[in-house]
């Protein structure tokens, strides 16, 4: 029997589906689930209403990893490598507030190792780091057809163009890190 360490982590860089797609292949990660959290809106949000601006929430996911494999700030150098932690409210294509690059916290030790990971990258970036750090309150997952949207849609145009080079990017900068195919 193998020991453990899971640990959850919450964090939007733009359009759910890519991160989610990054985050399926890394080592130690046992589920990505695509949500909404951070607005201020009533009740359970709907894509539409997200996609409308007017509920608060950015597109993000959830991502069940196992600390003994990949450590907590492995899992945001990856995220932050990923996506462009220096736009505000814009990734690609993709602009509004639900795209913000952000970090939703679990604890004060989460709340630190991102700080941390903001100092260490600053440097590699031109331009400032404006990725939001926030505490988490709450998390609404997205529909179904939001989950493993590039598994299931790997033909779609958005797939091609946008998801399959980000995923190229990852294999690249990380390959250490990715899960054996």
């Amino acid at each position: 029997m193998t020991n453990k360490n899971i640990e959850i982590a919450t964090f939007g860089g733009g359009c759910f589906w890519c991160t989610e797609a990054v985050f399926q292949e890394v080592k130690g990660v046992e589920k990505v689930v695509s949500g909404y959290s951070g607005g201020n809106a009533p009740g359970k949000p709907t894509y539409r209403e997200v996609c409308s601006g007017l509920t608060g929430h950015a597109e993000v996911i959830q991502v069940t990893f196992d600390a003994g494999v990949i450590s907590y700030k492995d899992i945001l150098i990856i995220f932050m490598t990923t996506h462009d932690p220096t736009t505000l409210n814009r990734q690609g294509g993709d602009r509004g507030t639900q795209y913000r690059s952000v970090i939703y916290y679990h604890n004060q030790d989460q709340k630190e190792v991102a700080e941390t990971v903001f100092k260490e990258l600053a440097p590699y970036f031109e331009n400032e780091i404006v990725t939001e750090l926030s505490k988490l309150n709450i998390f609404y997952e997205a529909e179904n057809d939001h989950q493993d949207y590039y598994r299931n849609n790997k033909e779609q145009g958005y797939c091609t163009f946008v998801i399959t080079p980000k995923l190229a990017k990852l294999r690249k900068l990380h390959a250490d890190k990715l899960k054996a195919v």
